[in-house]
């Protein structure tokens, strides 16, 4: 039976990952570590263990492997990309730092480590149609920084010590549940609160830019997928390229005008999230991970459209 530790599972991902990690191990089997400022609330702290665990703090994590006899952790703790611009110290330091505890104490307690990277591992200089698996990775984002440094430092430790590490490139994320926290994709997210509250929703991104995105259910389904993939069929590790839907602001707005006739979106470029948007690929090769482990998304735009909107009139009226 797994024993599962989850940093930062307050987040946009950990929270839901959490959940879903408990329905598949057990809600005793799985820890969800937080920072004091960021604690568990409802049933993510009432369905199962609770620890505070600072990525940046190694004796921490080492605690809690020890008390809860944990075999894998899920390290989730990040500061996502327009905010990693902003605070690019506390981004390296979060990002690397922690990642470097989370590796040592894993190194020493044989535990196995799941650190996703992203899309923003990729530069300008990156081919953006169906970007390869193994391809030109220059960032210019403190953000990509850090992603590239995950792979690179992932593999490390694979390589020299044995650590089992596994990751995936997450492309946007769009959830029902919890809001976004500073990503350059969050637009995707924010602009199905605005059609369900009837807003017209002002959009950041220009017309025409194309962004690989992915509902969370299929985002969950395949950090668990790969972490419980065989290790003998896996050629690449830290990261895999997966995919589900590419698109523009103008397609989503579309896609949600079908269920929503009424609904109105006019552009307000910001910069900042242009020229990063502009630096990542249009479309994922993912065929690695199709043939290694098995990847395949379920959702497609339409199918995600149609439950984001049912799920958050549910929730917002």
């Amino acid at each position: 039976m797994k024993r599962i530790l989850i940093i930062g599972a307050t987040g946009q991902i950990g929270s839901e990952l959490t959940m879903e990690l408990r329905k598949r191990y057990g809600n005793e089997n799985v820890v969800a570590g937080y920072i004091p400022s960021a604690a568990p609330t409802g049933e993510l702290k009432d369905s199962g263990p609770s620890e505070v665990v600072d990525v940046t703090n190694g004796g921490m994590i080492a605690s809690a492997v020890k008390k809860y006899q944990i075999d894998t952790i899920y390290n989730l703790a990040a500061l996502l990309s327009v905010v990693a611009e902003s605070k690019p110290r506390l981004a390296w330091q979060i990002g690397i730092d922690g990642l470097w505890n989370v590796l040592e104490v894993a190194r020493e307690h044989k535990c196995a480590v799941f650190t996703p990277s992203s899309i923003g591992s990729f530069g300008a200089n990156t081919p953006h149609i169906n970007t390869p698996q193994d391809t030109i990775q220059r960032p210019r984002t403190m953000y990509g920084v850090t992603k590239v440094t995950t792979e690179l430092l992932s593999d490390y430790y694979f390589n020299k010590y044995g650590v089992d590490t596994r990751a995936v490139r997450f492309p946007g994320i769009i959830s029902n549940v919890t809001p976004p926290g500073g990503g350059t994709t969050d637009y995707a997210v924010d602009i199905y609160y605005s059609a369900v509250k009837g807003e017209r929703f002002i959009c950041p991104i220009k017309k025409g830019t194309l962004m690989d995105m992915m509902y969370m259910p299929d985002a969950l389904n395949a950090a668990v997928m790969l972490m419980e993939a065989d290790p003998a069929k896996l050629i690449h590790r830290n990261a895999f390229n997966i995919a589900s839907m590419s698109f523009d602001p103008e397609t989503i707005y579309q896609a949600i005008r079908k269920h929503v006739p009424d609904f109105e979106m006019v552009y307000d470029i910001d910069p900042l999230k242009q020229r990063i948007a502009d630096s990542w690929p249009d479309c994922l090769d993912d065929t690695c991970a199709r043939e290694e482990w098995g990847w395949k998304p379920v959702y497609n735009l339409e199918s995600m459209t149609v439950d984001m909107l049912e799920k958050l009139r549910a929730r917002l009226k």
